[in-house]
């Protein structure tokens, strides 16, 4: 029996007395405490209590339960490394055994996959890069309790804490409409859950009940995982049949005019070619792309970023992330054609 079969048992048991306003785990006695007195929790309760339907006293249980994380608070606050050049980055998520596992999650979930893809527009390849990616296919989905984290960063970061807050909200809600246990939840030290690392609030956006049993589980159901991705890429206006990228030369002494600032493509194919970028490929001339410059194994490389690049960088904001995924797609399916 899978864990969310679990804690829907549990929900099951327990909903005579819990009520209709919510389901979650009242101990008969606190073993945390950490925010038992705290008037930001008192506040937010107060808040879910008017605006959401949940009932008081099981909130304030629930929170009698929750544990603030100084390893979350340390880990947040840390100093950013220093971004690494392409050639460095890339390694850490294009290997052989991320290759060889994703090829075997492929086919082991082949006609989900297939269902997605015809339903969704998305690639397969695509799916299958994204949860391996985040997650290793499902071997590293977070250790810390959801609701830690999210209530941690919520009450005690001060920095993000409207962010948190909503997000903590969201794990609530969807806590409630999903029938679990918000105390059984695990995800990442910023409370990114499952295998396709949703924040709660992607989740009541984009995630899907894909394979019918009236519940979404991301965390041990790869079949709603993949079926949620799938959504997610739709939703953020996936192209079906469009390549990501086109690999550009530059010549001229106004190339760097050319590259875009932050994500948002803000030039055009032909503005870019007035500035010295060119492609092999055939692209629109109006078409809106990315234009940026990575530092590769082999020295400098340039590249036009286009509308489905554009959505990766949705699921995650960076450009190298993008990169990594469609790269990884590639490969997958190169080494699926092999097997």
């Amino acid at each position: 029996m899978n864990s969310m079969h679990i804690l829907r048992g549990w929900a099951v048991r327990h909903a005579h007395w819990l009520g209709l306003a919510s389901v979650f785990g009242l101990a008969q006695q606190a073993v945390a405490a950490d925010y038992t007195n705290s008037p930001q929790v008192a506040e937010f309760v107060a808040e879910m209590t008017r605006d959401y339907g949940f009932a008081s006293e099981q909130l304030v249980s629930l929170f009698a339960e929750v544990e603030r994380k100084q390893a979350i608070l340390d880990a947040i606050s840390r100093p950013a490394e220093k971004v690494k050049p392409w050639k460095d980055y890339r390694p850490i998520f294009i290997t052989d055994s991320r290759i060889a596992r994703g090829v075997d999650f492929w086919r082991e979930h082949e006609q989900t996959l297939a269902r997605a893809e015809q339903e969704y527009g998305v690639p397969a390849e695509v799916i299958v890069a994204i949860i391996g990616v985040e997650t290793f296919y499902g071997g590293n989905t977070g250790s810390y309790r959801v609701v830690d984290a999210l209530s941690t960063l919520a009450f005690d970061y001060p920095p993000r804490a409207p962010f948190f807050r909503k997000e903590l909200r969201e794990f609530l809600m969807l806590s409630r409409e999903e029938q679990v246990d918000p105390l059984n939840l695990k995800g990442s030290y910023a409370g990114a859950m499952g295998l396709p690392q949703f924040m709660p609030s992607s989740f009541r956006a984009y995630a899907v009940d894909f394979d019918g049993d009236g519940h979404i589980n991301i965390w041990t159901n790869p079949v709603d995982a993949i079926g949620s991705v799938a959504s997610y890429f739709k939703r953020h206006g996936w192209l079906p049949g469009e390549p990501v990228v086109s690999a550009a030369s530059v010549s001229g002494e106004q190339v760097e005019q050319g590259l875009t600032q932050g994500l948002d493509p803000v030039k055009n194919v032909a503005e870019l070619r007035a500035l010295g970028w060119s492609s092999k490929d055939s692209l629109d001339a109006e078409m809106p792309v990315t234009a940026f410059r990575l530092e590769g194994a082999e020295g400098a490389e340039y590249w036009l970023g286009l509308p489905n690049f554009f959505v990766i960088t949705r699921y995650n904001r960076s450009v190298m992330y993008a990169m990594a995924v469609n790269q990884l797609a590639e490969l997958l399916v190169d080494a699926r054609g092999q097997h």
